[in-house]
């Protein structure tokens, strides 16, 4: 009797595009932030067929959308992703991919491509962004056979998760997206050399370390974005609780450790807090966590921490003994290193009189501003918020200037992922996306952009997609009319001499710094007119420059069902203090 054969299974022939959104799905991704052009058309017309599985919000500008994916992996760990089409479109990803190299963010950005015959004959709209991303991801794919792509873009999410995190762009060509193949989702990694596997501190540098601490006299902790992205808050503050070390932070770190508890000496560096910065001048100790000793933090290098032993531990053997030597340097992912630790360490034998000694600082030498200003300074304006908001446990973005660091100094965090903030590269126009990116991430939490009027115009077009997405972001603006710490190196080193700096009309005499100064203009004379500005967008908005009218507006900003922009007026004449200039030393710190 002959055998009947079972029918055969049609293999089923996927087009690349949907390969390349069923990957994104298979990963766990519930949101791409995505710009559609020509040359990513095929993809987009993808994400429709998985309107049910994955969440595409338009940005209106490709960086702002890649901003927002950062703010998305800030505020929750997981990998943001971005999209935009070829050529102008790519390139507008560019700086936000370098911030995320910059801050170690999980970022994949997908970016389309002319197709595979015409690479290389400057087809309209064909930039080579896998070249002009080179230096500044951590891996980058141009895919040209659709058969690698369900391998590729696992390839992608491991790099950008494992070890050090970091962007990976991935460049589709057209063709390539239209393609077809029958996808293996589970085919073999091709990444020869790297190491999916953290390294781990060995028994004998815990040994080290533990030694190290117990001899210690006058030991401080300084901890950084390292101690977030390794997940290791809980083992950090055990280590602080079981020594009675004194703890500063990174603009990075802020969070990892309440800044309201007392051994907490807040931020470190040009503009951190005089204890911080005198108690790791006169450490014999510094225990390094997850940091990459950057220039705004050491200053002149050779000069920090000049008599202390230090020991460094990061995940990445290429930061230890890059610009700071260390006496015991620790290739480790950092958690596991503390959690080893913990398990020997023991608190140094008496370090009661340096507690003392960086409590006195701590008290003689707080964050402070001139309470009796008529009007409303900044850090008035982010104190209020933080007492108004803290107990509902927001989450924070900021631009880039003046704004930034007084929010670091006047926001007092008691937790890691509620503090976004562009560190390393810098990036003014962050803080509108990165807060709407992490109200995307956390729709029921309070999301606030505090931002400047030079920072918030370079993404302001965020608005639009604000309201057209519903995600109801609050920016506090403080608008000072100016470039604000541009204006402050000129009035400190360059006597004052306005190059560029004021934001308004030319013929305003405020352009070439004369004038009574901007906290005399009133409302219609303050330019440009941003609550016009909001409301044409949709959004709630309202003006103010009393002291007494500040929390009634909060309060109105934070009640309002949608995105709202508060336009608070501030003087530029303030200046961010304490400041170490770039370069100095602690004993050039300047305080007023």
């Amino acid at each position: 009797m002959a055998t009947i054969e079972k029918p055969r299974v049609k293999e089923e022939l996927v087009s690349g595009a949907d390969i390349l959104v069923q990957s994104l799905v298979n990963h766990g991704v519930e949101t791409i932030f995505a710009y559609p052009g020509g040359c990513s058309m095929p993809l987009h017309q993808a994400l429709t067929r998985f309107g049910d599985k994955l969440r595409t919000i338009l940005p209106r500008h490709e960086q702002g959308g890649a901003f927002a994916a950062q703010g998305w992996a800030r505020s929750t760990g997981q990998v943001g992703v971005c999209m935009a089409t070829s050529g102008p479109g790519a390139t507008n990803l560019v700086t936000a991919i370098a911030d995320a190299k910059l801050d170690s963010i999980p970022l994949i950005a997908i970016t389309g491509q002319v197709p595979t015959a015409v690479i290389g004959t400057d087809a309209f709209q064909e930039t080579p962004i896998v070249e002009v991303c080179r230096g500044i991801t951590k891996h980058h794919y141009l895919v040209t056979d659709v058969n690698d792509l369900a391998r590729v873009v696992r390839e992608a999410f491991i790099i950008a998760t494992t070890g050090r995190p970091g962007p990976v762009l991935i460049d589709m060509p057209k063709n390539v997206q239209m393609d077809t193949c029958v996808p293996n989702y589970h085919e073999p990694l091709n990444l020869p050399g790297y190491k999916v596997e953290s390294p781990r501190a060995k028994p004998e540098q815990i040994n080290q370390m533990a030694a190290a601490i117990k001899r210690a006299r006058r030991p401080i902790i300084y901890a950084g974005g390292g101690i977030v992205t390794a997940e290791a808050k809980e083992a950090l503050r055990k280590l602080v609780a079981k020594t009675g070390i004194p703890i500063t932070t990174t603009v990075m770190g802020l969070g990892i450790y309440p800044s309201t508890d007392p051994l907490c000496l807040d931020m470190l560096g040009m503009h951190g807090s005089i204890y911080a910065n005198y108690a790791v001048d006169q450490a014999d100790l510094l225990i390094a966590l997850g940091v990459r000793f950057d220039d705004r933090v050491t200053g002149k290098v050779e000069e920090f921490c000049k008599h202390g032993k230090i020991i460094h531990v990061d995940i990445d053997a290429s930061e230890l003994n890059k610009n700071k030597p260390a006496h015991i340097p620790v290739c480790s992912d950092v958690k596991f290193a503390l959690d080893e630790l913990n398990k020997i360490v023991e608190a140094p034998e008496d370090i009661s009189e340096w507690v003392d000694q960086c409590m006195r600082w701590k008290n003689d030498e707080p964050f402070k501003y001139n309470e009796q200003y008529p009007g409303i300074l900044q850090q008035h304006a982010i104190r209020t918020l933080w007492e108004m908001t803290i107990e509902k446990d927001p989450v924070i973005a900021v631009g880039v200037g003046q704004h930034q660091m007084w929010a670091a100094q006047f926001y007092k965090f008691l937790e890691p992922r509620r503090w976004l903030c562009s560190s390393g590269l810098g990036t003014m126009g962050f803080g509108l996306p990165a807060a709407m990116g992490a109200q995307a991430a956390n729709p029921g939490r309070l999301c606030f952009d505090i931002d400047g009027d030079g920072s918030f115009l370079m993404n302001i077009q965020e608005l639009a997609t604000c309201v057209c997405e519903k995600l109801p972001v609050k920016v506090l603006l403080l608008n000072n009319q100016h470039l604000g710490m541009v204006v402050q190196w000129e009035d400190r080193f360059m006597q004052g001499n306005r190059a560029h700096t004021y934001l308004g009309p030319i013929d305003n005499p405020e352009w070439s710094g004369q004038g009574d100064g901007i906290g005399s203009l009133n409302h219609a004379e303050r330019y440009p007119n941003f609550v016009g500005i909001a409301k044409g967008f949709g959004c709630g908005a309202a003006y103010v420059d009393k002291k007494s009218d500040l929390p009634a507006a909060i309060e109105e900003m934070i009640a309002h069902d949608g995105p709202y922009v508060l336009d608070v007026a501030a003087p530029y004449q303030e200046h961010v203090l304490p400041m170490i200039p770039g370069g100095k030393t602690v004993r050039d710190l300047i305080k007023e």
